[in-house]
């Protein structure tokens, strides 16, 4: 089914929720950020590691920013999605999506000799909490992930910001789940990433 909508989502978060069981035997909620998460939200920033934060995409890890990501919900190009641990109470990852190409982008995959198309390619970023990390939770994930962008119609996958090169555990996980490497770039803050791709 194709043609979902942001709005929709943000109506009607069934549409796009999902059990998943971890390999210890913990039952995950994968399900869209709601208004309601500011608290959780900005308590799974707060926790993040200063290397989890290294590696990550957001620009804060208080509550404002918390307040920030749920404020735009169904609105501009983003679609975020939390992973909550019940059991415990909290929010242990988050996956974001964006339907839109930065120039940048363009024209570095140009460079690569693979265009991008705004209509048919989407970006995308994962978080996990620190204590989460190491448990294939991204590998049993990622069948939804795919399954979410084929919805919206996207046909490639690229990394939000591509990803760090001193990230190997990223790197290693990527290439697993069917990314490819198409090049090196030097980011803002002058660090060496790698921009991947995925084709569904």
């Amino acid at each position: 089914m194709t043609g979902l909508t942001l709005a929709q989502i943000a109506e009607h978060p069934q549409l796009l929720t999902q059990t998943i069981m971890t390999a210890e035997g913990e039952t995950l909620i994968l399900r869209p950020l709601a208004a309601a998460d500011v608290e959780k939200t900005g308590q799974f920033l707060s926790g993040l590691s200063a290397q989890t934060r290294h590696f990550s995409i957001f620009s804060g890890y208080d509550t404002a920013a918390a307040q920030a990501l749920c404020e735009a919900i169904a609105r501009y190009d983003k679609l975020r999605f939390v992973i909550e641990a019940p059991a415990a109470g909290r929010i242990i990852g988050m996956l974001e999506f964006s339907m839109d190409i930065t120039p940048a982008d363009q024209a570095r995959y140009t460079a690569y000799g693979v265009p991008l198309d705004p209509v048919t390619d989407c970006r995308f970023g994962p978080t996990l909490a620190d204590d989460y990390q190491d448990k294939g939770i991204g590998s049993r994930v990622f069948p939804f992930i795919m399954a979410v962008a084929r919805r919206f119609g996207q046909q490639r996958i690229i990394l939000w910001g591509g990803v760090l090169a001193d990230n190997q555990r990223a790197i290693r996980y990527y290439e697993k789940v069917g990314f490819r490497a198409l090049g090196r770039f030097t980011t803002a803050d002058q660090l060496d990433a790698i921009d991947m791709i995925l084709n569904l």
